[in-house]
């Protein structure tokens, strides 16, 4: 379904997103718009990871291009969360750790993109 490369390549990348996420979501602010936002970051970021490995079991052709679609919405609601709280100013002067999760997040879903296509073929 997918080259070991590849493959190697996304679960590495989601898995450390995913832990950057945790610690960014650790220091957000402990109020309300802190609190929820991040909750949301939380979720949406960690399942990216967590789909990409449910996919790697998949029963099916079709199946693992669902879990992959799945992990694709999950990688671009992360990408608004990440823009949300950089604009809302929740942490600032990280500029640059926004800057590079931004980045980083339009990579995973380059990726995705990629293995989805590549998949149906």
């Amino acid at each position: 379904m997918q080259d070991k490369k590849c493959k190697v390549d996304i679960d590495n990348r989601t898995y450390n997103f995913a832990l950057e996420v945790v610690r960014i979501v650790r220091s957000l602010p402990k109020e309300t718009a802190g609190f929820e936002l991040g909750k949301q970051f939380l979720r949406s970021a960690t399942s990216i990871a967590a789909n990409i490995e449910e996919a790697q079991s998949a029963f099916s052709k079709q199946d693992f291009i669902y879990k992959m679609n799945i992990s694709l919405k999950e990688a671009r609601e992360t990408k608004l969360w990440i823009n949300l709280i950089r604009d809302a100013a929740l942490m600032k002067g990280e500029a640059e750790r926004f800057a590079y999760l931004s980045g980083e997040c339009q990579q995973i879903i380059s990726i995705l993109i990629r293995i989805i296509k590549n998949s149906k073929l």
